[in-house]
């Protein structure tokens, strides 16, 4: 467990160089994927604005759980602090003149714009990608969406539980129907995360791709849900391609690997992960079942795929037979993986995430205590870190107009004509 302490300074904040130290990003992202992107790259050391709408980032409201307080109009839902810490907040009505004329000198002198925008809306508020590159000749410009720009779904919202659906991602998700499941969705958004992750890697490639010291360099990068998510699809889209067949769904079985899978113990329930032949060997000695390994049913793992419903009953009546750290003691011996099933809290609170450094503690100006994921990135030299905790709706306002040159006069105006 780590200790945080915002910084005043934001990012000049003192300590070592970070490896995006200098870049600048403008964030006019809201919910998950295109937050998630900018928190990532603001914990290498990016400088990130985030540019709010009126009624701020909508997972502001996505509570309970909650932390602030309603009467002080702090009240903020813990998914929002989920996925943007490291972030100045500027409340700014972009569908004004006066709004956009402040995006404009935001963008300009930017390294990097992400945007989750429909295909269309940024261009009706006069920010295509021409206008975009007279803005900025290199700006490198990332533009989240649920279908992509393009295509007879171009119009629609992204929204990551739809996609999970139109994906095939739900139709391989839960227990087969024999069991008495139904396509089920990933505990977490699976498709924002990962497209959030996607989104940063072409941000980091679309800024080595700009030309050094020459003008120019910029470019647009689209980025969507759904390409994302069927890319994560990985070996399942592939089995899929060779065999012609729909994969099924199978519960918390693998479709390549037998054993991989979790079963009832006699006092919980145990995932074990059996990737090898010579771990196949060793496991079967470890359970007290050395016959298994001579079985020509089982004799290789593609045998013991073909032959699982045979496997299965035999591993899962020894199992029952002894508690889970039995088990975990005995297979852990022998160098087969295996882990008790943990709650999200047993989780971080365990010896391995806490050798990891996962749980950030830090001191919120207007929430309190607060206690976040840490980023599981760890560079040697040029560390990722946390420089200050998730903004306020609009905390950093004045400060960034002042920036741009904003008198507080003119600050006034903007604030009382509910621009900003």
């Amino acid at each position: 467990m780590s200790d945080m302490l915002a910084s005043p300074d934001g990012p000049n904040a003192p300590g070592p160089p970070a490896p995006l130290a200098g870049v600048r990003v403008i964030d006019a992202s809201t919910v998950l994927a295109g937050p998630y992107c900018t928190m990532v790259l603001a914990d290498l050391g990016a400088e990130v604005i985030k540019v709010e709408p009126p009624e701020g980032d909508a997972t502001r409201g996505w509570g309970p759980p909650w932390v602030g307080d309603l009467q002080a109009g702090t009240r903020t839902a813990a998914y929002f602090l989920a996925v943007n810490r490291n972030k100045r907040s500027l409340r700014l009505d972009v569908r004004t003149s006066d709004g956009k004329a402040i995006l404009r000198r935001l963008l300009g002198g930017a390294d990097l714009f992400v945007e989750n925008f429909r295909p269309g809306a940024l261009a009706r508020l006069g920010f295509d990608d021409e206008a975009l590159r007279g803005l900025e000749p290199r700006l490198v410009h990332v533009a989240i969406s649920g279908y992509g720009p393009s295509g007879p779904a171009a119009d629609r919202p992204g929204y990551d539980f739809v996609i999970q659906a139109a994906s095939g991602l739900m139709s391989i998700t839960g227990q087969s129907d024999a069991a008495g499941g139904q396509p089920t969705k990933v505990g977490v958004a699976m498709s924002d995360v990962v497209t959030g992750l996607f989104a940063t890697v072409a941000a980091l490639a679309g800024l080595l791709a700009r030309p050094s010291g020459v003008a120019g360099g910029g470019q647009r990068i689209d980025v969507s849900l759904l390409g994302s998510t069927l890319a994560v699809l990985v070996n399942q889209a592939q089995n899929a391609f060779v065999s012609g067949v729909a994969p099924g769904r199978r519960g918390n079985a693998h479709p390549n690997i037998v054993p991989y899978e979790t079963f009832a113990t006699a006092d919980g329930e145990l995932a074990v992960a059996v990737g090898s032949e010579s771990q196949w060997g060793r496991f079967c000695e470890a359970i007290d079942r050395p016959a298994l390994a001579d079985d020509p049913r089982f004799a290789t793992n593609g045998d013991r795929v073909d032959h699982r419903d045979a496997l299965r009953p035999i591993l899962a009546a020894r199992f029952a037979e002894v508690g889970s750290a039995t088990w975990v003691a005995t297979l852990e011996r022998v160098g087969v993986p295996c882990a008790p099933i943990a709650d999200i809290l047993q989780a971080f609170d365990s010896p391995e995430a806490a050798a990891l450094d996962m749980i950030l503690e830090m001191e919120h100006p207007s929430y309190g205590p607060l206690r976040q994921v840490a980023s599981p990135i760890a560079l040697t030299t040029t560390p990722a870190g946390v420089r200050m905790p998730p903004p306020t709706l609009g905390q950093d306002s004045d400060a960034i107009l002042t920036e741009l040159g904003m008198v507080p006069g003119e600050i006034a105006r903007l604030r009382a004509a509910g621009i900003i």
